[in-house]
């Protein structure tokens, strides 16, 4: 937004906020939540939370009451801090004072921005801020920092718990994964190797994914500090601002979601766009399609590589090459200090051999230390060691990985085994089709069968008869979704990517309606 912050001052605010979460009773193994859009309050007060053993809570301003509920029950969270947007912060204040949360930090978004839009801000947009709370559980950032003392040292171990990160929320209550300090560290080094070490120039880090979560939490946070990178924080996506700072901070790295790709390779084919600068766009946190890798590519010229990870491995496992050779579809080769298995499907205990389809899973020391206050889930997503992902896969006689699908994903229909990838890749392939999601609907005589939504590109018109009749020769019989729906968006999480889940949960409500019908 324009403010700048050297790493000098960015110490001295880390040793305040310290020496203040210290006052407010925050210590080894105290859970401290941060719910709040990227603003220079997140980085300051995690780091001042790890410096002081606390563990990190990271939670999604967006949550509704319910959620927001769940997380900070779930985690034990004493402290919370949040922005002073009235709506997050009304919700927030609403669940603390339920929960008997000991302290809310207030953060002022104004006060992240450099002075004259912070005057401008305070002006015109005082109905979005949250006005002062004069309670005991109350306090405002600037209040807690007032006596910008120095916090007494402590002692943290490696393998102590950094983080906890909310996964899983789509089969049931979110758990939270337990990142160690040294799995955040080694992930970070990690993705240093795999870039080919530090630039004799300052790298500038594109900020545009939430630093609550995980993806952001390594590629943005961890990696910038890892190296003293530039690290450019958007507090959200608007794809029209998130051009004017690529254009006013050149960044060199840009790690986002295929959406996002997606939408600049939209404008891209219309009016010059330079990214140049980049060294290369790092795709994940969804399968990034052949279709959206081509585009991007071929409008903006930049290089577009794909990695794979989850929460439960802080986050990354595989990355495709920056500088050498990408292949097509993949998620990549292991990240260094990383193993990656294919285990049989039914079997779990025999190892696939190269090439054949089977669960993914991983060893490296990024890997979690299980789920909090859940052994029984920790017990279930671990197989003589290695973490389970859930996803299936196969390597190539390179060690690429490529991605089939989600096991949850999975269409069972007349017994065949049907992935949702496979036929989204293939929608993706038609020139109106801007995104694609498929899921498995209930059918009376399948069981299950594929049916497809989409939005179509600006301009551009389909049917539903001419996109199955575009499948037609591209995937089989039993793969051809008998639906198609074609709608003006789709729904995406905070990130930018894809959601299935309310697909499904409207697919189920539509079937409950028609008596368990074939959701159609």
């Amino acid at each position: 937004m324009g403010r700048v912050t050297s790493y000098a001052e960015l110490a001295e605010a880390v040793r305040h906020a310290a020496a203040g979460l210290q006052d407010l009773g925050v210590g080894a193994g105290t859970r401290v939540a941060l719910c709040m859009p990227n603003m220079p309050h997140y980085p300051i007060l995690f780091l001042a939370t790890l410096r002081l053993g606390g563990v990190v809570v990271n939670v999604n301003p967006l949550y509704v009451e319910r959620e927001l509920h769940h997380l900070l029950e779930d985690s034990g969270a004493q402290v919370i801090a949040t922005c002073d947007l009235t709506d997050v912060h009304a919700r927030v204040s609403a669940v603390a004072a339920e929960l008997g949360v000991q302290h809310v930090i207030t953060c002022p978004i104004a006060e992240g921005l450099p002075t004259l839009q912070r005057i401008a801000y305070r002006l015109f947009r005082r109905k979005d801020i949250a006005p002062a709370r004069h309670e005991p559980q109350h306090i405002t950032y600037h209040d807690m920092v007032a006596r910008r003392g120095e916090p007494t040292p402590v002692a943290v171990s490696p393998d102590g718990v950094a983080v906890l990160q909310y996964t899983g929320g789509t089969t049931g209550l979110p758990k939270a994964a337990m990142l160690t300090h040294a799995n955040l560290v080694v992930n970070a080094d990690a993705m240093v190797v795999h870039v080919g070490g530090e630039s004799a120039t300052q790298d500038r880090v594109l900020g545009v994914l939430p630093l609550f979560h995980v993806f952001a939490l390594t590629t943005v946070l961890s990696f910038s500090i890892r190296v003293g990178a530039q690290m450019i924080l958007m507090p959200r996506f608007r794809l029209e601002d998130a051009l004017k700072t690529i254009a006013r901070t050149r960044p060199t790295f840009f790690p986002a979601v295929p959406t996002i790709f997606g939408a600049i390779a939209g404008v891209a084919a219309t009016r010059s766009i330079d990214l140049s600068n980049i060294r290369a766009c790092i795709s994940g946190g969804a399968p990034l399609p052949a279709e959206v890798h081509d585009a991007f590519t071929r409008t903006t010229g930049a290089r577009l590589v794909e990695g794979y990870g989850l929460s439960e491995a802080s986050p990354i496992i595989t990355c495709n090459p920056i500088d050498g050779p990408a292949r097509a579809g993949s998620a990549g080769v292991p990240f260094p200090g990383t193993t990656i298995e294919i285990r049989d499907l039914a079997d779990p205990a025999r190892l696939c051999p190269e090439g054949e389809r089977g669960e993914i899973c991983a060893r490296g020391p990024q890997v979690m230390k299980g789920y909090w206050g859940r052994d029984d889930e920790t017990r279930k997503v671990f197989v003589d060691g290695a973490l389970r992902t859930g996803d299936v896969g196969y390597l190539d006689p390179d060690g690429y990985l490529f991605i089939v699908d989600r096991i949850k994903d999975v269409i069972i229909s007349s017994g065949y085994n049907v992935y949702p990838r496979v036929i989204e890749d293939a929608l993706y392939e038609h020139p109106a089709v801007a995104e694609a999601v498929v899921i498995g609907v209930d059918d009376q005589y399948r069981g299950q069968s594929p049916k497809g939504f989409v939005t179509l590109k600006p301009g551009a018109s389909a049917t539903p008869e001419e996109l199955r009749a575009f499948l037609a020769d591209k995937v089989s019989k039993i793969e051809l979704p008998h639906d198609i729906e074609i709608r003006d968006a789709l729904p995406k999480t905070l990130i930018g990517k894809l959601s299935k889940k309310e697909l499904v949960e409207e697919s189920k409500g539509r079937g409950a309606a028609l008596g368990g019908g074939g959701g159609q």
